[in-house]
């Protein structure tokens, strides 16, 4: 697997005990016999000593649902994390003082509809494989599978009903929170494909974790006057930006990709008096670091011509003295 890199979302993101993961590499049309429901006897079992990690279309779903703006949520259910692998921060649901979802009840779960990716997914993983860098160019598309989770307390696969994986995806709501969370899961891939060595620095971390989590101050930024002068957004754009929060999310996402990697979207163009200007001063500051380097280079030479003066005329004194 050396020439290959393990970009697992699902499975690295929302992890559990890996050891419970069954070693059975499952596509769309694998057989899943598993089932849950209040009848089940370890019911909500799982909501309890787990890791949660919200995507930015999680954030959007619960806090809506709570009628909360994006800083009370985060503020008042969340820790910032790292994604794993990365240098990329996040969030993490907090859990109550019996270590337990705070949002699950013995009837069940209070916000079911609008519940995180990862408890969409459970039982199922899911897990991408990408060509590394070397091989492939950052663009090819990654192999996709799942696997099974199977933990000693669910009862869950012991019940009667049978379906596909692409069935589960269907019944749990997976596919609209994929096709969400899909541009922001290919930021995270991409920054794990530079591995640790490559720092970001902490502006363009505190923009990813403003992008990906408070809408509300990354709504405000792109309304700033700094923003507007500096990118060209037609009027259409900037009330559908205005008024709709999943559009705000997804242009987010464009403009993370553009800033932190470089792609292009013809959606977010730099306007040309900005792009003159940035020309400009990256010119000016060539020339003042060319000038500062002949300056320096005058300054040891001159150095190295005043050691040699000192060197010689100690020369000539030891010489008179004998």
């Amino acid at each position: 697997m050396s020439n290959q890199e393990s970009n697992q979302e699902n499975s690295t993101l929302f992890a559990r005990n890996p050891s419970n993961i069954m070693p059975h590499k499952l596509n769309l049309d694998s057989k899943l016999q598993f089932s849950c429901h209040p009848g089940v006897s370890c019911f909500t079992a799982c909501c309890g000593n787990i890791n949660i990690i919200l995507t930015p279309y999680d954030i959007l779903r619960i806090r809506r649902t709570l009628n909360l703006p994006a800083d009370e949520f985060l503020l008042r259910f969340t820790t910032p994390v790292y994604l794993e692998k990365t240098d990329l921060p996040g969030v993490r649901l907090n859990l109550d003082e019996e270590g337990r979802c705070p949002f699950v009840t013995e009837e069940g779960c209070t916000i079911y509809e609008q519940r995180p990716t990862t408890c969409r997914y459970y039982p199922v993983g899911m897990s991408y494989f990408r060509e590394s860098p070397e091989k492939k160019e950052d663009t090819a598309p990654a192999e996709e599978f799942y696997f099974l989770v199977k933990e000693d307390h669910c009862k869950g696969h012991e019940e009667d009903k049978v379906q596909t994986i692409r069935e589960w995806r269907v019944d749990q709501g997976i596919d609209e929170s994929d096709e969400m969370n899909k541009e922001w899961m290919e930021l995270v891939m991409r920054r794990k494909s530079f591995g640790l060595q490559a720092t970001l620095s902490e502006q363009a971390k505190r923009i990813f974790f403003m992008a990906s989590t408070d809408l509300d101050k990354f709504r405000d930024m792109v309304f700033s006057e700094s923003f507007l002068s500096s990118y060209e957004l037609d009027d259409a754009t900037q009330q559908k930006l205005r008024e709709d929060d999943v559009e705000l999310m997804r242009f987010a996402f464009r403009f993370l990709a553009a800033t932190m990697f470089g792609i292009r979207d013809s959606s977010l163009k730099v306007r040309e008096e900005r792009l003159k200007e940035k020309m400009e001063q990256m010119k000016k500051e060539r020339a003042e670091a060319e000038q500062r380097a002949e300056e320096t280079y005058k300054e040891l030479l001159k150095d190295h011509e005043d050691l040699k003066r000192d060197v010689e005329a100690k020369k000539s004194r030891t010489g008179a003295k004998q």
